[in-house]
């Protein structure tokens, strides 16, 4: 299935879903930088303005014992807790279930995907009538402004051959925290996601495709942050596993 392009006099609105664990060193900075780009370019009618009239900020805490919380509300955003950690799928689909924009993006709390990038993600929906754009590191290397360590690109190439093999082909990156739904799409999708884990990027697009969404592979601008919180030996493990299940999980396509 195929959205139809968005009119010019249509009153649109776009919700950033951030989900955070223990994020306090970083958040306040996050919500800053997305607010002092995002308050711009909806100004501007030649940036986000020709598309979306407002936006709103949502952080989804994950059971976070630090101050992430507290440094959210100060900053003045939506805050949505999970009172105990179930893993940054869990805290996605709860986000992208709950908020009510038109349009709806995650993005990860480090920013490796700078927000600017939603400029070239948002057209693919708004112009072009696609369901969902993903930003993608696997298209353009160039773009990638400061690499992981040369053994965790070699695993994520390596996960995403096992994808292309056991689950669908032809995206080349499904692990890039910047992805971007329409408004049906993202409730038809999240409320069937039952991985909670890193690998849930994978059953997304699994099920968007199972169900005739269409998908654009955009190229991003990336930059590793050396802080993340995947396990380099366990979280690869599980998510293995997790694409294993896919296909016994989600074996009875549902209608639309």
């Amino acid at each position: 299935m195929k959205s139809e392009p968005r009119y010019d006099n249509e009153v649109l609105s776009l919700s950033i879903v951030i989900p955070a664990f223990n994020e306090d060193a970083r958040i306040g900075d996050t919500i800053d930088s997305i607010k002092s780009f995002m308050d711009n370019a909806v100004a501007d009618s030649n940036l986000l303005g020709k598309f979306i009239t407002s936006y709103l900020i949502t952080v989804v805490d994950d059971g976070s014992t630090d101050s992430t919380i507290k440094i959210a509300r100060e900053k003045g955003v939506e805050v949505i807790r999970q009172e105990m950690n179930k893993g940054k799928g869990a805290a996605v689909a709860k986000g992208m279930l709950e908020v009510t924009g038109d349009y709806k993006l995650f993005s990860d709390a480090d920013l490796s995907t700078p927000i600017h990038e939603i400029l070239r993600l948002l057209p693919e929906l708004a112009e072009k009538g696609y369901d969902i754009a993903i930003g993608s590191r696997g298209i353009d290397y160039e773009k990638i402004k400061k690499h992981q360590p040369f053994y965790r690109e070699f695993m994520g190439k390596t996960f995403n051959k096992i994808v292309q093999a056991l689950a669908f082909k032809g995206i080349s990156d499904t692990q890039c925290g910047f992805k971007l739904f329409t408004k049906e799409s993202a409730e038809d999708i999240f409320q069937r996601v039952t991985v909670n884990g890193f690998g849930f990027d994978v059953e997304v697009l699994y099920l968007a495709l199972q169900r005739g969404y269409k998908i654009a592979e955009v190229p991003v601008e990336w930059h590793n942050d050396e802080r993340t919180k995947v396990h380099p030996i366990l979280d690869p493990l599980k998510m293995l596993l997790d694409v294993v299940r896919l296909k016994k999980t989600h074996a009875r396509v549902l209608p639309k």
